[in-house]
């Protein structure tokens, strides 16, 4: 019940908050590539249950029909503004209307694409019952850049189930045993720091 509480109440100062950028990066995604600013790609929930993970779109409409659900780094269906929102992570503001209306909590695994689920070992599913989370260790361990180690002329989907996502599984698992608010205030901590990081190296690219 806290935390559920916690969670409105953060997503309610953020989206206020943030409401000014909202408005600057819509506008900013629309002009380069028509469309909506904003893409919800199907996730699995707490359970299993799915859900529409809303976040800013950082490919050309129609994307998600052109190519698979992971993108290696000269995915040519990546816009330029995608590749700012990316590196930044501004993609990703819009989970805070999932985290408001409960499909997200703060500090949980990441929601994956229901395919990848699909191929979770029976330990893996344990993951499932919780609900996700906007920000994670396992989160924190895929970054863009483990995202850009996914070699040239090799299907990212596969590279990614092959070699990438048990290591991050394994991760929000043990987070899992020893979760606590205080582990919870530092991964948000260590969330922060990779987000300040990632908008210097940008600001200097």
């Amino acid at each position: 019940m806290i935390r559920r509480v916690t969670d409105i109440a953060i997503a309610l100062v953020a989206l206020i908050v943030l409401s000014p950028l909202f408005v600057l990066t819509s506008a900013a995604v629309v002009l380069e590539s028509p469309g909506s600013p904003f893409y919800g790609g199907w996730r699995a929930g707490k359970n299993g249950v799915r859900f529409r993970m809303w976040k800013f779109r950082t490919m050309i409409s129609g994307a998600d029909k052109m190519g698979g659900f992971i993108t290696a780094r000269r995915d040519p269906r990546i816009t330029r503004v995608g590749r700012f929102l990316r590196a930044t992570k501004i993609d990703e503001l819009p989970q805070f209307f999932n985290l408001l209306v409960g499909d997200l909590t703060l500090v949980g695994p990441r929601p994956e694409e229901l395919e990848v689920v699909r191929r979770y070992t029976p330990e893996q599913r344990e993951t499932l019952k919780v609900r996700p989370g906007i920000t994670g260790p396992g989160q924190i361990y895929y970054t863009t850049d483990q995202a850009d180690t996914i070699p040239d002329g090799v299907k990212p989907e596969q590279f990614y189930l092959e070699h990438l996502l048990d290591e991050k599984l394994r991760i929000d698992l043990d987070y899992l045993k020893r979760r606590t608010p205080l582990s919870d205030c530092r991964v948000v901590l260590q969330t922060i720091a990779l987000i300040a990081k990632a908008l210097v190296d940008a600001a200097h690219a």
